[in-house]
């Protein structure tokens, strides 16, 4: 019972480990890359030779043809022949070795001609590791092909030692006992003489690999050194492009407030001139025209507060601080809201018919109620504005699919220039500076339409012809489509969590 228990008995960890170790250090005869290795170390020896002698010849005949000056071109074209060679190293190690060698070369400029890219190639430090491999190539490649020789003729010896005697005791010649037994015990030494060999020439293939990924490629220190290197240029390149910015901010800004505030000022100065006729009784001024005075002077001091309110909408989604509540709206109640504002006084004012169509049915959408409100009123006093009088502007709601509503609102006013539909989103951009002057805008509302839409997740387009109008359409997405938390803004943005400001 005793002997049938220890039978059964599973074996101790210790020689399960032991039987692992056994068989991954026979495991490396029967794998194909290590027959691999050992022709890569013996190709190496001819490709050694050859990389050698080319260089040492080339250069050679180089450097001593310079002072008759014929030199420079030799030596230019060995700069191409090594790195010709270099490269096929590179490609050769990373198939038989199957080593991962970064490449010799990130980026090269565009346009380079040869010179160029002679002077692109002696500036990298790849070029000049790459020549240091093909020189020590050919020492260190007689080395490993002798010793790789050695192992297997070795090897082959020992393995082989019966085989004589065996052939003799076929012919029927006599041998003694005593040599077939030591025949044997040489094969049994050959063995393990293989096995060691193929464990040190795996190992010599793997410093080659090492060595070669060293002096083939960028290394990972250059590859951080280069990101590093972009990220502060494009960092350089940002504040430039910031303090450019807040230049002609502060220039533009100038120049607006300089009109109305003229404005208020003339026409305050007229009111004291009118006022002072009226206390004199001398050529009174008639109420219609201090009403006039005042009316001018109400509208320009709302055009400020408009501007005022534009700049910091401005300023919060410059320095990333543009905040949204995103949650299901009524994108048809807010259309109302604003037809219901603007259409009577587009009327009056510019005799424009604003019309809204909206079906029923459509979705809630993902917005910021206030946010949307001011998008759509920009929108549409910007079609006002740049439609004659007895045009029209059209709003339109539908939905577009399953998980998107479209806001389109169109005019037939003047239109936009092709080659100006890029810029109409800029900073004080206005496609009719006279035209957009006389009916108060600034050049920030469709920047700010497409900071809103932006952070709420959607997208503005635009189309236009000259002559027959423009249609901006505002891409949302449906509340169906909403998440447990909303997308990440855009990074010019860099907007913050969603919260109430």
């Amino acid at each position: 019972m005793s002997i049938m228990a220890s039978m059964q008995a599973p074996s101790p960890p210790s020689a399960r480990h032991g039987n692992r170790q056994s068989w991954r250090w026979l495991q490396i005869a029967f794998r194909a890359q290590t027959y691999r290795n050992i022709l890569y170390l013996f190709a190496s020896f001819p490709l050694g030779l050859f990389y050698f002698v080319t260089l040492i010849v080339g250069l050679s005949v180089g450097l001593g043809s310079a002072i008759a000056g014929i030199g420079i071109p030799i030596l230019a074209l060995m700069v191409i022949v090594w790195w010709v060679m270099a490269s096929f190293e590179r490609q050769l190690t990373i198939w038989w070795l199957r080593v991962d060698i970064g490449p010799m070369y990130r980026q090269r400029p565009a346009g380079l001609g040869v010179w160029g890219w002679l002077r692109h190639h002696l500036g990298s430090s790849v070029t000049w590791t790459s020549l240091l491999y093909l020189l020590a190539k050919f020492p260190l490649s007689v080395i490993s092909f002798a010793l790789s020789l050695a192992l297997v003729l070795l090897s082959s010896f020992l393995i082989l030692a019966p085989v004589p005697i065996l052939i003799d005791a076929s012919l029927g010649y006599a041998y003694a006992p005593d040599s077939l037994i030591v025949a044997c015990f040489q094969t049994a030494l050959g063995l393990g003489v293989a096995l060691f060999s193929l464990h040190l020439l795996n190992g010599l293939a793997l410093v080659s690999g090492r060595f070669a990924r060293l002096m083939l490629g960028q290394g990972d220190l250059a590859e951080q050194l280069r990101e590093s290197r972009q990220v502060a240029v494009e960092a350089t390149r940002q504040a430039e492009r910031s303090d450019q910015k807040r230049h002609e901010l502060i220039v533009n800004v100038s120049h607006e407030l300089r009109t109305p505030i003229a404005s208020i000022r003339g026409h305050v100065e007229s009111l004291q001139i009118a006022l002072d006729r009226n206390e004199s009784g001398v050529n009174a001024a008639p109420p219609a025209e201090l009403r006039n005075y005042l009316g001018i002077i109400g509208r320009e001091a709302e055009r400020l507060g408009t501007l005022v309110d534009e700049l910091l909408s401005l300023a919060r989604a410059e320095a990333g601080e543009l905040r949204v509540e995103v949650a299901p709206v009524d994108a048809a109640g807010v259309v109302e809201e604003v037809w219901g504002a603007l259409a009577p006084l587009a009327k009056r004012d510019r005799q424009i018919i604003v019309v809204r169509d909206v079906p029923a049915g459509v979705p809630l959408v993902l917005a910021d109620r206030q946010r949307l409100t001011q998008v759509l009123l920009n929108l549409v006093r910007n079609a006002i504005a740049y439609t004659p009088a007895g045009g029209i502007v059209s709003i339109a709601l539908r939905a577009d699919g399953p998980d998107r509503v479209v806001l389109a609102v169109a005019d037939t006013g003047i239109g936009i220039p092709q080659e100006e539909i890029d810029r109409i989103f800029e900073r004080f951009y206005r496609t009719d500076g006279s035209r957009a002057r006389s009916s108060g805008g600034f050049g920030l509302g469709l920047s700010i339409v497409r900071d809103f839409v932006t952070a709420m997740g959607g997208e503005v387009e635009v189309t236009s012809a000259v002559g027959e109008g423009s249609t901006f359409t505002v891409n949302l997405r449906t509340a169906a489509t909403v998440r447990t938390t909303p997308p990440p803004l855009p990074p010019e943005l860099r907007a913050r969590d969603p919260s109430v400001r």
